[in-house]
């Protein structure tokens, strides 16, 4: 046996070597015989057999041509196709110059001279040109009216996968979810949504109206995974790519698009072929990054030569050197049609992404396909069509109003997912990644956590256990109950919470819209002037602080609430809370009498009832266990409160009025980046108010990058009763980092901020010149709280992001009041952030 299996392994290997003996590889560098220019998309073809390869972007090539060919054909339009011999080998080299020739420059309408690439006198780029002249009439807004029908499918699903990856044990009971592809690999489908829109377009006035018809998605358990979060969130990530839009939204980036106004600075052009044998003939335009690295496409259009340089199909997609993350590869096509009045429209859009960690291992694929049919323009919609509220229809026969029939690996996805979670193992599994990615462990009809906050330390309350849970919708849609309780083994005090919620609309009170009444009761702890957001207080991570941290409250806050959120994302919050407060460590509340002797006060009431208005047009969000995270877009977001203070009633002290209003907005600045913007401003009616209820600023002593605070300011040191604030947080996505070689592997990015804080506080609140309120706190006989009177406090810096595609750190440099107590001037901080 054993010298017939040598015998076939020497047979196997003879004919491998000879199978090799009888091809040669070819390559080499196609350039301008003039200016030697290096020439990208020069078809290369063997002669005599149909094997051809383009040049890449810097002229390269590599083909394979086995011994009975002998000759390569070199083609690229404008210039005279060459023939060449070659020798045969194991390898050889062969680089070519091509002539321009001008009677196939006749073809592409200008003729060029020999030069260096450039954009003046280059027939691509006056091509391109052209097709941005002619932008605003061959997009949709052009028409007076349209309306068609579209039909959007988005699939996921795990990609790449191996023969031995399917045969895992674990994936035991799975089989019937695989499905065959390329290479023998395997698909995974996980997650499919579709939906028809009537759409109604008017360009006077502008409106653009969109009413669901149907909607259909795989529906997975809402105790481990939102579907509305995962439908939003792809929407997010696949937005609708407008080839004639100066930017195009993709992977919750901004693309400059081929046929911007600013395209011709950033991108290279190549007419690389004319089709004459379509009506109308088209100009194949190819295009490529100038800086390989930067958030740009590369692909192909082809323009109509029928005078109105419009595309008809484009192809798009990126460079693998493009400084994005956990991109594989992704391709966008869009097809246009004629309508009857010869007006070009889109008629079929895909986009497809691949998601991996690695270049070679398992990833995950997802794909937006849109097509769009009845199209109808020039014909005048009633207004009424344009104000119709239309409820998406149920049990309709998706065979017939599909488009297109569904794909192989999609045509049982529905079925297959709903008895995917009847499986035991993969329930398991998804409630063991629920408990590690949002912090909460679910038993039944309740949810035990979020497991973070189980240990935390402060010096104030020290070692600090928490534990808690809430209900979920299996127990009641209507009523959620949430509490918890802690010990510090250093102050030995209980601290607990219990709050009830009534949902008013039958829905979750975590998803949108929201609607519901709540009360709740909370004894704990809390820094003065300290809100966080997304997180908790006793965030374990949050326990590591620099600097004086021993001035805490107290908190006993009895609150009832209503909120009411609306489609249109517009919402309004009333909130009357009871809130009882002492100080705690070494925090006093202390003011002076006539004779100039302290006088302790154990304890500030106060009773306040606020009204809160957010209005965020076209927002998307991520809907967590704890709360949402916000997917940007370019869109503002508003927010304005307002808050008085009862005195009399409950108990409450003191009477005030405090209105405050912030603005935020994220600009887009194409190749350089984006920058989030927000500008926010407070004012305090009311006199002789006590610190603790004016506005204590946002400060950060802990080692993590804080977006929403002053990272070098210490806890209380800034107080005030009207302040106005400027928090600029630019990302430049590597458009310096690219250009630099290290840094440029490494895909780093670049961010700075700015933040700045102006205010002050009036006579009748200033402890220095009213001896009736609260002093401000000293250490040592030495004040460390402070007005603004003297000027704003600013502080800046510049960071790294991107680190291990995982991390931000920035160094930051406060610019003034250096000369308060343990104030530090430069100061480190990280933040995790991940990002494409």
């Amino acid at each position: 046996m054993t010298y017939k299996k040598g015998i076939l392994f020497i047979l196997l290997f003879g004919r491998i070597a000879t199978a090799l003996a009888q091809s040669t590889i070819v390559s080499g560098k196609v350039i301008d015989a003039v200016t030697k220019e290096t020439l990208p998309f020069v078809t290369v073809s063997i002669v005599g057999d149909n094997k051809a390869v383009p040049t890449d972007e810097d002229g390269n090539y590599s083909i394979s041509v086995d011994e009975k060919f002998n000759q390569l054909q070199f083609r690229y339009v404008g210039y005279a196709t060459q023939i060449k011999t070659i020798t045969h080998g194991k390898s050889f080299k062969l680089n070519v110059e091509l002539d321009l020739d001008a009677s196939l420059l006749g073809e592409v309408v200008v003729k060029p001279k020999g030069y260096r690439y450039r954009n003046r006198d280059n027939p691509a780029v006056q091509l391109i040109r052209k097709v941005i002249d002619h932008k605003d009439e061959n997009r949709l807004s052009g028409q007076e009216y349209a309306q068609y029908e579209e039909y959007e499918k988005v699939s996921l699903s795990l990609s790449n996968l191996s023969e031995k990856f399917r045969n895992r044990r674990i994936f035991k009971d799975y089989q019937f979810l695989f499905v065959e592809g390329e290479d023998h690999k395997y698909l995974l489908p996980a997650y499919m949504r579709e939906k028809i829109t009537q759409v109604y377009y008017r360009k006077s006035p502008q409106k653009l109206q969109r009413n669901v018809i149907a909607e259909k998605q795989v529906e997975f358990d809402k105790k481990f995974i939102s579907n509305e979060s995962i439908s939003e969130y792809t929407s997010h990530l696949y937005e609708n790519v407008d080839i004639y839009s100066n930017n195009i939204n993709l992977l919750t980036n901004m693309f400059l698009s081929p046929i911007a106004g600013s395209a011709p600075t950033f991108y290279k052009f190549f007419i690389t072929d004319t089709l004459k044998n379509v009506e109308p003939q088209l100009i194949e335009l190819s295009f490529v990054p100038r800086n390989k690295t930067d958030l740009l496409f590369r692909g192909k259009l082809y323009i109509t030569l029928d005078g109105k340089y419009a595309v008809k199909s484009a192809n798009l997609t990126l460079d693998k050197n493009i400084n994005i993350n956990f991109i594989r590869s992704m391709q966008t096509t869009l097809d246009f049609a004629q309508d009857g009045n010869g007006r070009y429209y889109l008629e079929n859009s895909e986009i497809t992404m691949e998601f991996a960690l690695t270049d070679n291992g398992s990833g995950f694929q997802g794909k937006r396909s849109v097509s769009y049919k009845d199209y109808i323009a020039g014909v005048p919609i009633p207004d009424a069509a344009f104000h119709a509220k239309v409820q998406p229809l149920n049990d309709l026969n998706w065979e017939e109003l599909r488009h297109r029939p569904l794909a192989k690996q999609e045509a049982n996805i529905y079925r297959n997912v709903d008895t995917l979670q009847t499986i035991t193992s993969f329930r398991r599994a998804m409630d063991i990644g629920t408990m590690l990615i949002a912090g909460y462990k679910v038993a039944g009809p309740l949810e035990v956590g979020p497991i973070n906050t189980f240990y935390s330390f402060n010096p104030v309350e020290g070692f600090r256990l928490r534990f808690g849970g809430r209900t979920t919708p299996e127990m009641s849609k209507r009523f959620y109950a949430e509490t918890y309780a802690a010990y510090g083994f250093k102050d030995e005090k209980w601290k607990y919470y219990l709050s009830g919620t009534y949902a008013l609309n039958n829905k979750s009170i975590y998803n949108f819209p929201l609607h519901y009444i709540k009360a709740s009761y909370q004894k704990d702890t809390k820094i003065p002037g300290e809100s966080l957001q997304f997180v908790q207080e006793d965030n374990f991570l949050l326990s590591f602080k620099r600097g004086d941290n021993y001035r805490w409250l107290y908190n006993d806050t009895y609150t009832l609430e209503y909120m009411h959120e609306w489609q249109n994302h517009f919402s309004y919050q009333l909130k009357l809370s009871k809130w009882r407060q002492l100080p705690a460590g070494i925090l006093t509340y202390q003011h002076r009498n006539q004779e100039g002797v302290l006088v302790d006060h154990p304890e500030l009431n106060t009773t306040e009832l606020s009204l809160a208005l957010r209005y965020a047009p076209n927002e998307k969000f991520m809907q967590g266990k704890l709360y949402r995270s916000p997917l940007y877009n370019k869109y503002p977001v508003f927010n304005l409160t307002y808050m008085a203070g009862m005195k009399g009633f409950l108990d409450g002290e003191y009477n005030y009025h405090n209105v405050s209003a912030n603005i935020f907005k994220r600009f887009y600045l194409s190749q350089l980046g984006y920058a989030d913007i927000t500008a926010e401003g407070t004012y305090i009616f009311g006199n002789g108010i006590p610190f603790p209820l004016l506005n204590v600023h946002r400060a950060n002593q802990t080692y993590a990058y804080q977006l929403n605070a002053y990272n070098l300011m210490n806890f209380m040191e800034f107080v005030s009763d009207h302040s106005a604030g400027m928090n600029v947080q630019y990302y430049m996505n590597g458009f310096i980092f690219n250009k630099i070689p290290l840094f440029k592997k490494l895909k780093w990015r670049e961010v700075f901020s700015f933040k700045g804080l102006w205010g002050g506080l009036r006579d009748e609140n200033n402890p220095q010149k009213n001896a009736n309120v609260l002093i401000f706190q000293e250490q040592d006989g030495v004040p460390i709280t402070y007005t603004l009177n003297n000027g704003p406090y600013m502080e800046a810096s510049a960071g790294i992001a991107n680190i291990f595609k995982l991390f931000r750190v920035d160094i930051i440099r406060r610019l003034n009041y250096l000369d308060h107590p343990d104030a530090p001037k430069w100061g480190v901080r990280a933040r995790f952030k991940l990002d494409f």
